[in-house]
């Protein structure tokens, strides 16, 4: 399994073709251990399927195996002691790995429920032409895994994005004559100032402190001897489940009359705010698998980023679908790694909770 993984992280599978050349070689080595493989094609982008099992409930793994850019040395696996680094060991070519070969592991004919394996191709790039296109298709279950890199902990929530952008309004005057004009940048700075105030970002819940709002891009003026008439700022907003989109925009754009500005806004909802309750017979099942593998209580808690998740979700009233994966850091940085023995526990926690569901 980990020679199998650091084979997938010498593909610098960082651009279409090269995913596609990963997720050709996780269909090869599957196909050697003699299980069934079907490959999919959307729009070029690769992904494949593979299933066991039998019963009325269907658990699916999935994982992908395109990565961000890294440098090129990033990929040239290396080991120190218990650690594994390379670009993608941790997101999420320790989770595919893991995967692969619980699958190639499992007791088929004694298995009372269907797994469904899905490796896909564009997570990092949305996840639309593959995850988003086998939901769709009808290959989704009951319960799904996500193998991001979790720290073996279960992430039970995801935060909602809300992306809103804004045109600021002013009026043109000459540089030197600052007040015959209205700066649409000084109005852009009074929003963004005031809307700290604003009740949503004051919320929270069991386990998160506060949304977040990043500020990522702003477009204004071109020559210095002018007063810039439009300022364009976007916002990224990480709503918590719990949290009214529509509400949050409202607040936003009341903040407008607030602090006396001109301005225009577009929002749009990109991924809903996603919860598996602790209930769910699946999450309970989850954690007496992790507890009985590890001898350690499983950690419940709610991710900050969005993933495929949200497509599986989807079609399951936004819950059953969950991130938990091995254990790494520094994932889309320069020293990414993933824990070896964290690979090895989090694939012997897979066969428990499929094998043994009591």
């Amino acid at each position: 399994m980990i020679e199998l993984l650091k084979d997938l992280i010498k593909i610098q599978s960082d651009t279409k073709e090269r995913a596609n050349e990963a997720l050709q070689f996780c269909a090869d080595w599957l196909k050697n251990k003699g299980e069934d493989v079907t490959i999919h094609d959307n729009n070029g982008y690769l992904m494949l399927t593979a299933a066991k099992g039998q019963g009325t409930e269907t658990i699916v793994w999935n994982g992908h195996v395109d990565v961000v850019p890294g440098h090129e040395e990033q990929f040239v696996p290396v080991v120190e002691q218990d650690r594994l680094y390379g670009r993608g060991s941790a997101d999420m070519k320790a989770g595919v790995a893991a995967m692969m070969q619980a699958f190639v592991e499992l007791d088929s004919p004694n298995l009372t429920r269907n797994v469904q394996l899905h490796i896909v191709t564009d997570e990092e790039t949305g996840g639309r032409n593959t995850s988003k296109w086998l939901v769709e298709q009808g290959y989704h279950g009951n319960f799904v895994i996500c193998g991001e890199p979790t720290g073996l902990k279960v992430g039970l929530q995801s935060k909602g994005v809300l992306r809103m952008d804004i045109t600021f309004k002013g009026k043109p005057a000459h540089g030197s004559r600052p007040w015959e004009g209205v700066n649409a940048i000084e109005s852009a700075m009074k929003f963004h100032q005031a809307i700290s105030d604003l009740p949503f970002r004051k919320e929270s819940t069991e386990y998160y402190e506060q949304p977040s709002v990043n500020l990522p891009i702003i477009k204004a003026g071109d020559r210095y001897n002018v007063v810039p008439a439009i300022c364009e700022m976007s916002y990224e907003i990480r709503y918590m489940p719990g949290q009214d989109k529509d509400e949050i925009v409202r607040q936003l754009a009341g903040v407008a009359d607030t602090v006396n500005v001109d301005m225009e806004y577009k929002a749009s909802g990109s991924t809903p705010a996603l919860t598996t309750t602790k209930e769910n017979p699946y999450i309970q099942s989850l954690q007496k698998a992790i507890l009985k593998t590890t001898d350690q209580k499983a950690i419940l808690f709610g991710q900050h980023g969005a993933a495929d998740t949200r497509y599986y979700a989807a079609v399951n009233g936004g819950e059953g679908a969950i991130e938990f994966g091995p254990t790494g850091d520094d994932w889309h940085g320069n020293a990414e790694y993933v824990l070896i023995s964290s690979v090895h526990a989090y694939k012997n926690i897979l066969l428990a909770h499929v094998q043994n569901p009591e």
